[in-house]
């Protein structure tokens, strides 16, 4: 794997285009060129081209599709190979090869893991005429046990809800699982009648009335405790559901190992009620889990079609990065002063005891939804007031948490339940009850954190800055939330980073090894 990058780091544009059926024409084309100039390619020298979309799976006039807008997203698939020649000029078009969307979502799990064999589970709103798709890789090789035909599908059930609670469907599904923790599972009987398993690998979703647990909500319009007992419930059933089918593959495969991708594998609440009451031992979440990954997953998927093994999926920071000396000339450029101190982690470590917020840009961006110490912004745990702080310095809902960032080999001291190391935030471990006094800003209002685990070997820079942090404050944690201000992409290139360190209330901008300070370059 040499590049991957969503579109929206490019664009501005959150996800890259508005979640609607007729944006389907829309393509990543900034993401495809900037990653064949990392490769050193042309789209002349490309054997092939995954569009992780196969229009002729699609069943005109079948259940769960709408009838509105199925035609045209249908023809735009259809149409996609002359799209990307235009965009890519050089390319063939017949190199343009279509992939199942969830034989692509698969192989971003199956084939990028760590392990050579794996079941492999996939979950989101829906594909060509499938939600969901369990089976196994064998040396490579995909076997499919089960998929659940439309309309029955949990990620749309789960999109119904996020709607219906005033959020944008497709793209705000993580508010309702952050919002599900201020809630009673109340309804949860009767969700157990509507949404089921079938025993056979396969669940059906059953039309729901969601006014009947509490009435709709427009865009911003407060909750109710009504609410967040109707998203604890959708909680709540969604993951005795996704355990009935680990179960049920377990069953059928007896793997040690369970991969995972689609967007409901986004919901790290129940990944780690997965991995703590399901039969597997281990479970590995594909950092890009949701569309963005099904780019990685076809690629993944073709070049093992050609006779190219997979290897295993190095790190998430697979997205831009900038020299030293480019750095530098973006600053020059943007009049700013800045500094370059002897001892980076030091300097930046006594900025956030002293209960600053620091934007951290180092390295190449994370590919992925969460910030993994490449486009973050940090601040002091220690104080509870600095959950409310950085949702106002992000302009975003105030029940939202923010994240701990921990060394891995101090995790354990803190954190419970939940599988240690874990380097790309996809699961939620519970704070030992000594500690959540102590770092009140990471902890959510259930007891829980959706933690990062650094390894030294990996990210030295980042380890050092938490162990310079806790020399200051006897605290190993430091909070971590995404570079970025609400509905807005998170911050990728270095005029990304100055224009939100300009707009928001930070205090210090760490771009590469020198510093802006907010006293300095703006006023307070």
């Amino acid at each position: 794997m040499v590049a991957a990058a969503e579109e929206e780091r490019f664009s501005r544009r959150k996800h890259g285009k508005r979640p609607v059926p007729f944006s389907a024409w829309e393509l990543p084309e900034q993401a495809a060129a900037w990653c064949l100039k990392q490769a050193g390619l042309r789209p002349e020298d490309l054997d092939a081209v995954a569009y992780s979309y196969d229009p002729g799976l699609v069943r005109p006039g079948g259940p769960g599709l709408d009838e509105r807008w199925e035609d045209l997203r249908t023809t735009y698939a259809r149409r996609a190979p002359a799209f990307l020649a235009t965009a890519l000029p050089g390319l063939d078009a017949a190199q343009v090869r279509y992939v199942p969307h969830h034989v692509a979502h698969a192989a971003s799990a199956g084939l990028a893991a760590p392990y050579r064999d794996s079941a492999v589970l996939v979950c989101d709103g829906r594909g060509e005429a499938v939600s969901h798709l369990a089976g196994h890789y064998r040396d490579g090789e995909l076997t499919i046990l089960a998929t659940q035909e439309l309309p029955h599908s949990l990620g749309l059930m789960y999109e119904e809800v996020t709607e219906h609670l005033g959020f944008l469907r497709s793209s705000d599904e993580y508010k309702v699982m952050a919002m599900a923790s201020y809630g009673e599972p109340r309804h949860l009987g009767e969700l157990r009648e509507l949404i089921r398993s079938d025993g056979e690998g396969g669940f059906r979703v059953e039309p729901i009335d969601w006014g009947g647990y509490a009435k709709a909500l427009s865009k911003g319009e407060p909750w109710t405790e009504e609410h967040a007992d109707l998203a604890a419930s959708v909680q709540r059933r969604l993951e005795e559901v996704l355990l009935d089918l680990a179960r049920w593959l377990h069953g059928r495969t007896g793997d040690r190992c369970l991969t995972m991708a689609g967007g409901v594998a986004l919901n790290c609440v129940a990944n780690t009620r997965l991995l703590a009451e399901g039969p597997f031992e281990h479970l590995w979440v594909q950092p890009a889990a949701g569309d963005a990954g099904t780019a990685l997953g076809g690629a993944l998927h073709l070049a093992r079609v050609f006779g190219e093994p997979a290897a295993p999926m190095p790190g998430a920071d697979l997205g831009r990065g900038w020299t030293e000396e480019e750095l530098a000339a973006w600053l020059r450029v943007a009049r700013v002063p800045y500094e370059r101190p002897a001892d980076l982690p030091a300097a930046v470590a006594a900025e956030l005891a002293a209960n600053g917020i620091v934007a951290w840009f180092q390295g190449r961006s994370e590919y992925g939804p969460r910030a993994l110490g490449r486009r973050s912004l940090l601040a002091h745990p220690g104080y509870a007031a600095n959950t409310e702080r950085l949702n106002d310095v992000k302009g975003r809902e105030q029940f939202r948490p923010v994240a701990p960032m921990v060394l891995a080999e101090r995790a354990r001291e803190i954190f419970e339940r939940g599988p240690l190391p874990s380097p790309y935030m996809l699961f939620v471990h519970d704070v030992r009850p000594e500690w959540r006094d102590r770092i009140p800003a990471v902890v959510h209002v259930d007891g829980t954190a959706r933690i990062q685990t650094v390894d030294r070997a990996d990210d030295p820079l980042l380890a050092r800055t938490l162990e310079e942090f806790e020399l200051r404050t006897g605290l190993p944690v430091v909070v971590n939330t995404s570079l970025n201000t609400a509905g807005r992409p998170m911050v990728d290139d270095p005029r990304d980073a100055l224009e939100c360190f300009g707009s928001s209330p930070v205090d210090l901008l760490v771009l590469g090894p020198f510093l802006i300070r907010r006293g300095e370059t703006f006023a307070s």
